[in-house]
């Protein structure tokens, strides 16, 4: 009776420590993601990633810093929610070790009217702008496209600030402010420059908007919204099969209907 029960119990530890060395040879993989798109596209492929032996849990976050520290400190095996230069601003002043692997797709930015809906500003009119390096070069661009700024010329995009405006004639005023907030601030100035992402999660369409970003302009190139990894998890199997079905023609096709243009793939 004794030696069964001890069987029995070897057994089960045997079994208990194979199920938690499958885990831990990455059979599993949890990714984190902004709500809307990076989220629906990641859940558009799980079943075809499980078909290539992957499980995918995801994890939706509200904001842009959450996702990285979550995967700095092994929470998730990787994010898709950001661009290279955020990450690359990011890295430097957290001192995270995040690597950047392929693009999806680029979520155009828009000027969208808040209380003033005219498609000229008047004197002194307060436009909203995210507070992060990346996405506030981004904005500053867009308004420079419209013609409502004039900013240093020859300067890095990414390296870009409001105290570049070189030219001002509206006297326009740009307040900064965390780029999920955008949409749910934009009643209290006159306009804000928002991501397509947090535009779309606050009921925002494009026909909305006064100016969109270009996909063939410099930011479109630059922005392109990636996979990340941590340092060492480059070339894991797993990572490599998501990138694989994500870059697919049905993916491709999910973005460009689901999307009609507030969401472009880039492969």
């Amino acid at each position: 009776m004794k030696k069964w029960i001890v069987s029995v119990v070897l057994l089960l530890t045997v079994g208990l420590l194979a199920a938690c060395g499958g885990e831990g040879n990455g059979k599993k993989i949890v990714v984190g993601a902004s709500s809307v798109p990076h989220a629906e596209i990641l859940k558009f492929v799980q079943d075809k990633l499980k078909e290539q032996g992957v499980e995918m849990e995801v994890k939706e976050f509200t904001d842009y810093v959450l996702p990285n520290t979550a995967l700095e400190e092994k929470q998730l095996d990787a994010n898709y929610f950001q661009t290279i230069p955020y990450l690359e601003d990011f890295n430097k002043k957290h001192g995270t070790h995040i690597k950047a692997l392929d693009g999806i797709h680029l979520e155009p930015m828009g000027l969208y009217p808040g209380k003033e809906k005219a498609p000229e500003p008047k004197q002194g009119a307060v436009v909203a702008i995210p507070d992060d390096v990346s996405n506030g070069a981004r904005a500053l661009k867009l308004l420079e496209s419209k013609g409502w700024i004039k900013l240093t010329p020859g300067k890095e995009l990414n390296s870009l600030t409001k105290q570049d405006i070189i030219q001002n004639p509206k006297k326009i005023k740009i307040t900064e402010m965390q780029a999920s907030m955008l949409p749910r601030a934009i009643n209290e100035v006159d306009y804000a420059v928002i991501n397509g992402n947090y535009a779309m999660e606050g009921g925002l369409t494009f026909d909305q908007a006064l100016a969109v970003e270009n996909k063939d302009s410099e930011a479109a190139k630059t922005f392109a919204n990636i996979i990340a990894v941590r340092e060492g998890d480059e070339n894991r199997e797993e990572i490599k099969k998501l990138i694989q079905v994500l870059k697919s023609d049905d993916v491709k096709k999910f973005i460009e209907e689901k999307y009609k243009g507030a969401v472009i793939p880039v492969f």
